[in-house]
């Protein structure tokens, strides 16, 4: 079978609206500029247009005329590389999400350890900022939560006591390996992080060992300037959070 038929065929499979590159095509590198003129053949046919270079979807027709792949589709390209995720969504996006602010942000943040993602395309548009990690799927959700802790005091529409309420109860829905890969990952993060991730598992009742390294990972003599009452969390004195 010919390239191009090979393609062809790969492609009547998709659904449409799904985002597509070389790799979903699974194309060898050296045959990349052949595939770019079989891809640019389904273009003329009007079979799959192009989001970016070297991305494309199949165009979902309806009566109002042909739909664009929706956000998560658009931005699936950008956090994948070789089938591996290596980047995340983050900022007030996530924080949306997350159920910690009503507001929405006109351009999002792309978190990864190597490489620098920024885009600006049409509605997409994002920045990019370093994670704490290299990035993969079985951590990304739990690094978006530690960029929580660690913006506390920056998510719009929502006071540090509300958002810390708001973060316990994603908490205490988290598995006990996830918990643990919570702990570990969050002793990469600055000391504001750790201490706010100790107390709020603390005042959910968890006993775990992974506390005891959060806590010694903790300087004494610096305090966490958060105004919090004691009612908020009732926690705080145990984690130097005032």
């Amino acid at each position: 079978m010919s390239l191009s038929a090979q393609i062809r065929n790969i492609i009547k499979r998709l659904p449409n609206g799904k985002t597509f590159g070389y790799d979903d095509l699974r194309i060898p590198k050296e045959r990349y500029t052949s595939a770019a003129k079989a891809l640019e053949r389904l273009q003329k046919e009007h079979l799959i247009k192009k989001v970016s270079k070297g991305v494309f979807y199949k165009p979902e027709k309806t009566v109002f005329g042909e739909l664009e792949p929706d956000y998560n589709e658009l931005l699936r390209p950008y956090l994948f590389e070789n089938g591996k995720r290596v980047a995340y969504e983050t900022g007030i996006t996530l924080y949306n999400r997350l159920g910690l602010t009503t507001q929405m942000a006109f351009r999002t943040k792309i978190a990864s350890r190597s490489k620098r993602i920024n885009i600006d395309r049409k509605a997409l548009k994002a920045d990019a900022v370093k994670s704490y990690a290299e990035v993969s799927d079985s951590n990304y959700a739990i690094l978006g939560l530690l960029d929580a802790f660690k913006d506390i005091k920056r998510i719009p529409d929502s006071s540090v006591s509300q958002t810390i309420w708001r973060l316990s109860i994603v908490l205490k829905e988290l598995t006990p390996n996830q918990i643990e890969s919570l702990i570990r990952y969050a002793l990469l993060y600055p000391s504001r992080v750790r201490a706010l991730v100790g107390a709020v598992l603390q005042n959910n009742r968890y006993q775990g060992k992974g506390l005891e390294k959060l806590k010694d990972s903790l300087n004494p003599l610096t305090i966490i300037k958060l105004d919090l009452e004691q009612s908020e969390l009732p926690t705080k004195n145990n984690w130097y959070i005032e």
